[in-house]
């Protein structure tokens, strides 16, 4: 990204303008985490589909190991889902700082911070709106 394009993001009041620096450090963290993530989700969904195939699994297993395997299997399914969940929020950010919009509350319109975006990149709503959204 420009260094003109990294100023022309929205920051607070009180807060500089973002540089070129900043938001490719923001960008590669980004990267790194949706990098981990893939590979998380890949061994996830192997993990899981040998668990489906196995056939012989659970042959014999009395009601406590039934109930102990189901659990493990949907726990493993939430984990994944999260961490699709994660991988999304990460793309999207990435896309936002591609397209000029990174930094603006989706919804109220406000800059977010870039405070708040260096600690939680991922974040697509100012600290206000975030409060409003999680008092629902």
């Amino acid at each position: 990204m420009s260094p003109a394009t990294a100023k022309r993001l929205p920051v607070r009041q009180g807060e500089g303008h973002w540089t070129a620096g900043e938001l490719a450090d923001v960008r590669d963290r980004l990267e790194l985490e949706m990098t981990a993530l893939r590979s998380e989700i890949a061994a996830a969904e192997s993990q899981i589909a040998e668990r489906m195939n196995d056939v012989t699994e659970g042959a014999g297993d009395d009601q406590a190991d039934a109930g102990a395997k189901t659990f493990e299997r949907e726990h493993e399914m939430a984990l994944t889902y999260n961490a699709r969940d994660l991988l999304a929020q990460n793309e999207r950010a990435v896309d936002r700082i591609g397209q000029g919009t990174y930094g603006v509350c989706e919804s109220c319109g406000q800059p977010i911070g870039k405070a708040r975006l260096q600690a939680f990149p991922r974040a697509t709503l100012c600290v206000i709106c975030k409060q409003r959204e999680e008092r629902r």
